[in-house]
């Protein structure tokens, strides 16, 4: 006897895709997101280093490595955490003039 073949999602009940899409979207919403500052022309680095230390607070150290990474390898993951304040952080760093994404770690 053969088995038998396989149920299309949409043929499933109402009940059991919504609870697989639940289930994905809390697989989902457990990756942590990241904010990424990109290499461009026009920010001096001093520029840049001045930003991370006055949005973020990181010491000047860090500020300084960040700035070099964005700088030497065209980017930089900044802050990471929830998506909303992943959000929050890509529209500051939009406000002070710098290129930001948003990304999920995968």
């Amino acid at each position: 006897m053969s088995p038998p073949p396989a149920v299309p999602a949409l043929a499933l009940p109402v009940e059991q895709r919504a609870e697989e899409t639940a289930e994905a979207e809390e697989v989902e919403a457990d990756q942590p997101w990241r904010t990424i500052v990109w290499d461009d022309p026009v920010n001096l680095m001093s520029y840049v280093t001045y930003v991370f230390r006055t949005y973020f607070g990181y010491d000047e150290p860090r500020a300084h490595r960040l700035m070099m990474e964005v700088h030497t390898q065209g980017r930089a993951v900044v802050s990471t955490g929830h998506r909303e304040q992943m959000e929050v952080d890509v529209q500051a760093m939009h406000s002070y003039g710098l290129w930001a994404t948003l990304d999920q770690e995968a």
